[in-house]
Order: structure tokens, then C-alpha cells, then sequence
């Protein structure tokens, strides 16, 4: 099914102007809930009480308030917020061009898709060839729904895209961060900080190689709700904890230089998968070859066994 536009635009630049549509580039596909009465499952309504007049306030009887010092505020009317507002002409001014390697990401807020309305397909291609060929990015404003919005404009595939920044007097200094004590590494410890780097990179990003796990087991819980079955969580092992940063380098570099040697991860997993029931992880250790006496971590063991080994002994 083709996108459905959601708003307009048109781009100017000296006396070119180009009519464009606004197309939603990407939206959050996590799962919401809604808040139900847990007597009735009724689902709730929102309602706004004023505790001075100890009564619910309709919307109508609302006015907008800027609190300028503690519990002090000055109101304003729907129709002063309206004459403030910018002419509503969805004109997207280009004020500058500028290299592409000088935006820095922080700024970016969100991204729309752009593309050429009724007329203007040839302008279109041309400023996205433009601005591919020239490594080139646009600086702009966009006058929307009574806003001035500042935005980039920038080439994508085989046509343009519009990301929404946030103004300089929004973005947070980084200074303001703590970062921690300043210290100085050994070259060896440098080394195997470059060379764990090494042996994680890979040719480029690949959004399609992640998922979001969250809102696959939600998802999964809801159908198993909705078919009537029972909700099974798995308990997850914690992983061992290293505090040193030198042996922590070292145990991520574990290359297969010694394949024979089995990895702290592949015994634990091992002890895991084949002990039987009411066999200890020791027990099982001591009939695990020489070469795979690696130490595993700790097994975390689940509370309902636990509580259930207290009510046996």
C-alpha cells in the first residue's frame, strides 16, 4: 500500500519553489496498555479536579498558565496563544547549505520522509542530485501548524528526507556530564581495547540483524492471554561479574588459537544442559574432560526451587 502523506511543504530557495508532501519515516512499534478498573475491567477515565473548588473541572472551563515563580502564574486566553503563532503557509525556507560531516546527530529530533507533489517532480530530483553531488545538506525553516521549525534537509537513496533539530538552547552541554576521574592506560591495555574493537567490527550497520526482544515476549503474552494459556517466564542466568578492566579485556579476547580449551560460557552451558536431575554443578564438572575445566560462572538458582528445597529438607 503506498504512503499516505501527513503534511505539506514548500521548499524555496532563491525563486525556486518546490511543492512537497510529508511522509512518516519511522514510529515506535512498542506495545501501550490502557488502565482498567481491576473490579470490573471497566477501562478508566481521566478527569481533572481542582482541590481548591473540590470539584471535577470540565475542559471548556480551562485556561493555560505560565508559572513564573513558585505557585505564581500568568494566564493566557486560546485566542493570545493564537495570535502568537506564525502564519500557517507550511513554506520550508532553505537558509543555508552545509557539509554533511558537520551535523552533529545529537541534533537531530525526528525524521520524515520528502516527496514531490503535484508539479514539482523535476525540481525535486534535481536539488536531491544536487545536494548528492556536492555532499551537501540543507539548513532550513519550516512554518508549521503556527511554528517556526528548524530543520535539515538532506539527500536519501533516490530522493530527499526532512529531520526535525532541536534549537542550540535545547541541547544539554556535555560538560555538565560527569565522565569520571581522568586516568592514563598501559599499552597493553590500549592494545586489547583496540583489538576487542578489531574483533567486533563489522562492514556497517544492519538494523535488520536487531530486534526489540521486550516487545516480542510482551506481544507473546498477550496471544498466550488471549488463548487462554499460561504465561511461562524463563529465568535468566546472570552473567559473572569482572571488575578489573585488564582481565576483563583479556577474557573478551578469547580467540581460537586454543579451540580444545571450552570457554567459561560453554561449561556453564554445559553444566546447564547435562546434569540430571538433583545432580550437582560439581558433580557434573568432575566428569567433564580435563581440557574443559574452565570455571563457570555461578548458577543462579530460581526462588521457586529454592523455597521448594527449604520445604523438602
Amino acid at each position: 500500500m503506498p504512503a499516505r502523506a501527513i503534511q505539506s511543504a514548500t521548499i524555496s530557495f532563491g525563486l525556486v519553489s518546490i511543492p512537497t508532501k510529508l511522509y512518516t519515516a519511522a514510529s515506535s512499534e512498542s506495545v501501550s496498555f490502557n488502565y482498567l478498573h481491576k473490579k470490573c475491567a471497566g477501562r478508566m477515565k481521566q478527569q481533572y479536579f481542582c482541590p481548591a473548588d473540590s470539584e471535577i473541572v470540565e475542559r471548556s472551563e480551562m485556561v493555560r498558565g505560565y508559572e513564573y515563580a513558585k505557585d505564581q502564574y500568568v494566564l493566557f486566553t486560546e485566542e493570545e496563544l493564537d495570535a502568537l503563532e506564525s502564519p500557517k503557509n507550511n513554506s520550508l525556507e532553505i537558509l543555508e547549505f552545509v557539509p554533511l560531516q558537520t551535523v552533529d546527530l545529537l541534533y537531530v529530533a525526528k525524521t520524515y520522509y520528502l516527496g514531490p507533489d503535484k508539479g514539482g517532480d523535476k525540481a525535486y530530483k534535481l536539488l536531491a542530485d544536487s545536494m548528492t553531488r556536492t555532499k551537501k545538506v540543507a539548513v532550513g525553516r519550516y512554518w508549521t501548524r503556527g511554528k517556526e521549525q528548524l530543520v535539515l534537509l538532506r539527500p536519501y537513496k533516490n530522493g530527499l528526507v526532512l529531520h526535525y533539530v532541536y534549537y542550540a538552547n535545547e541541547v544539554r552541554a556535555f560538560d555538565e556530564v560527569d565522565t569520571g576521574a581522568t586516568g592514563t592506560f598501559t599499552p597493553v591495555e590500549s592494545n586489547l581495547a583496540d583489538k576487542l574493537i578489531e574483533q567486533l567490527t563489522t562492514d556497517g550497520f544492519e538494523p535488520d540483524r536487531y530486534r526489540d526482544t521486550y516487545t516480542d515476549r510482551v506481544r507473546e503474552a498477550i496471544e498466550q492471554k488471549v488463548a487462554g494459556q499460561q504465561i511461562h517466564v524463563s529465568h535468566q542466568q546472570p552473567t559473572a561479574q569482572i571488575i578489573d578492566l585488564f582481565e576483563a579485556l583479556k577474557r573478551s579476547l578469547k580467540t581460537d588459537s586454543a579451540p580444545e580449551q571450552a570457554s567459561a560460557a560453554e561449561v556453564a552451558q554445559s553444566l546447564k544442559t547435562n546434569s540430571a536431575p538433583g545432580q550437582s554443578n560439581a558433580e557434573v564438572a568432575a566428569q567433564a574432560p580435563a581440557a574443559s575445566k574452565a570455571k563457570p560462572p555461578k548458577k543462579a538458582e530460581p526462588r521457586a526451587q529454592r523455597r521448594a528445597s527449604k520445604a523438602t529438607g
